[in-house]
This record gives C-alpha cells, structure tokens and sequence, in this order.
C-alpha cells in the first residue's frame, strides 16, 4: 500500500516537474504557493471535493478545499474544458488554487422577469453550457449563462442535488438564472409561497420520508396514508410545512418527512407532493377577482379544480403567493381565491383563504 502511495506521488511529482519546465504551451507559473496551472477537460467521477482532470500530459486528481477561489468556473461537469493553478499539498496531492473556465459560447436574451424554480440532481449528461437535471417532474435541459448567479453553491458537480431558478431564452431553451446547493426550504416547488399561520418553528427531531397514497380518511389535522409496511396516521400540526403539498386528495402520491411528536402519533414535518414544471406566463395580478367554491378531487399541486354554483373552474398554481387558514386542502374544503388571467389564456389563482 504504501509502495502503491510513493509510486502515485512520484508520477504525479514528475508530471508538475514537466509541466513547470514548460513543456506544455499553455502553463504558467506563479508566484506565492502557485506551482502551475494546467488545463484540461473534467472526467467523470468529479465530486466537489476532488476534481479528476484530463490533460495532454495524463490525468491528475487535485484537491478542492475551503481556500480553492472556483468565482471564475463552478461547473465541474464531464467534458468541461478548464484551466487549474494549483499548489502543493502536504497530504501528497495537488490543492486547487484557483479554477476558470473555458470560452463560452454567444448567449440567447432571458426573460428573467417570469421564473420557475426547480430542485434536482444534475446527470452526468451535463456537459459545456447545458445542464441536464432529473427532478421529480421529469428530465429538464437548462442552459448556464454567464450571468447566471451561482454565489448559492460552492461547485456544480455531477450527481449532486441544486435548486435552479430559471427563465425562458430566446433560444426557446430554460436558462438558469441562479443556482443555489440543495433543496431550497427543504423540498421541491415554489419557495415564494407564504403560509399563513406560518410553520411555528423549524423541525429539529430527526425525520424518516415515507412515501404512500392519501386515503380519503384524510381530514385537516390528520394524514391518513396508505405506505407499504400498512396504514399511517400523521398529525399535521403547528410546525408542518406544507408549502409543497398542499393538495392532499385521495388516490395521490406523496411524501412526507415524518417524526415521532411524543404524544403516540407521528407528526408531519415536510409534506411534498409531485408538481409538473411550468414556462412562465404573464399574469395581470392588477386586475384579480374573487370566487368561492369547493376544492375538487381532482385538484393537483398544478391546478386547483374549484366546484362553484356556476361550475368548475380550473386555475393553475403557477403565481400563487399566499394560503391563509388552512395546512392542506382537502377534497371538499371551501374556499376563497383571489385569481387573475394569464396570457396563457387560463385563469391563475393568486391567493388562497379557507373559509
């Protein structure tokens, strides 16, 4: 093993010792701890703690730490041509010094006025300016700009799960208007939903996600769900933040961050339902009106099918800011929604108020 250790180390030594009496065209050399900067393309296996990089004189692992500056290049996925300056370290493996990036390509004009937010892992198919992510939704295909704000995360590697807030381009493909690590407010879905009363405080007990089917038990203070391993019953209570599953009707699919309250009863945390990705539309939040009806069975975390004197009506989710008076909605709850006309020619609600 340690025969193996001195042999890596060795070729490594000898690899910089090349590259340092300029045997390749595009290195420099530069003072303080700066032994070289290499350039390559990423190979697959980057994490966001050691970089694999393919260069003309072989391929190198070099360490990315807390004193490595990547402002000038986050994206470490396959296929990225970058340039390194990197710096001996004492565990025997290059540190990262500093990280940029190849040239980009021109850039299509976004709409940032009409966002979207999206959680998912970003696929090893992400490569030069276009990401590929899986998210609950499905696969998305987002492209970086150079303006994209990515000051939200340390790198973007491969496997790894962002929250994107992307617009339309003129290029007809979704652009990434800023990148941020992890799940945004802890699950997937919009973050700009505002609960009234809010969550009381933020969950610290550990949690368990089961995933199961609504049954039509399910009321406003109790869960009723169908899992694998038999039927759960789980209290929604003061603290369950339910901003990504609001539409809690029988037969649907869910998750639910789930811990023990103490009292007999598991108690909901986080409730997260599917929801389809959305383009953008403009929505006249000038002109809204008011309607009052029932909540449909058919309703999702994407339209709320709302039973009125007059018929149903279908307005889409997409611009919802509020819900006051109620956790989850439920087949049958009555309601109060604000909504306005999109230029999508459907009718979106606004604001929610249980009545």
């Amino acid at each position: 093993m340690k025969k193996n250790k001195f042999a890596k180390g060795w070729l490594t030594a000898c690899l910089v010792m090349g590259l340092t009496t300029g045997l390749h065209p595009g290195v420099t050399v530069q003072a303080a701890e700066v032994i070289a900067t290499v350039s390559g393309t990423v190979r697959s296996g980057t994490t966001a703690e050691l970089l694999l990089l393919s260069t003309k004189e072989g391929n190198m692992e070099i360490k990315i730490d807390s004193g490595t500056d990547a402002s000038a290049c986050k994206v470490l996925l396959p296929g990225e041509s970058i340039s390194v300056s990197v710096s001996h370290g004492s565990d025997e493996y290059l540190h990262a010094v500093r990280i940029t990036a190849g040239e980009k390509k021109t850039e299509a004009s976004v709409d940032a006025s009409n966002t979207s937010t999206v959680t998912g892992t970003i696929t090893k198919k992400g490569q030069g300016d276009v990401l590929y992510v899986k998210t609950p939704q499905g696969d998305m295909e987002i492209k970086l700009d150079s303006s994209t704000n990515m000051s939200g995360c340390s790198v973007l590697v491969a496997d790894k799960t962002y929250t994107i807030v992307c617009a339309r381009g003129s290029d007809a493909y979704m652009h990434a208007v800023s990148i941020s690590d992890g799940i945004s407010g802890g699950a997937s879905g919009s973050v700009n939903l505002s609960l009234t009363p809010s969550p009381a405080a933020a969950v610290t007990a550990q949690t368990t996600t089961v995933t199961g089917t609504v049954s039509d038990k399910t009321r406003e203070d109790r869960l009723f769900l169908s899992t694998k391993d038999g039927e759960m019953e789980i209290v929604i209570d003061a603290n369950t933040d339910s901003r990504y599953g609001m539409m809690v009707m029988p037969e649907r699919k869910i998750n639910v961050a789930v811990y023990n309250g103490g009292d007999g009863y598991m108690h909901a945390a986080t409730i997260v339902a599917p929801k389809e990705s959305v383009f953008p539309v403009n929505v006249d939040t000038s002109n809204t009106s008011t309607v009052t009806g029932t909540v449909g069975g058919k309703s999702t975390e994407n339209v709320l099918y709302l039973d009125t004197p007059q018929g149903q009506m279908e307005l889409k989710l997409d611009k919802l800011s509020s819900v006051a008076g109620c956790k989850i909605l439920v087949k049958g709850r009555k309601l109060s929604v604000s909504c306005a006309r999109g230029d999508d020619a459907y009718m979106h609600a606004v604001g929610i108020t249980a009545v």
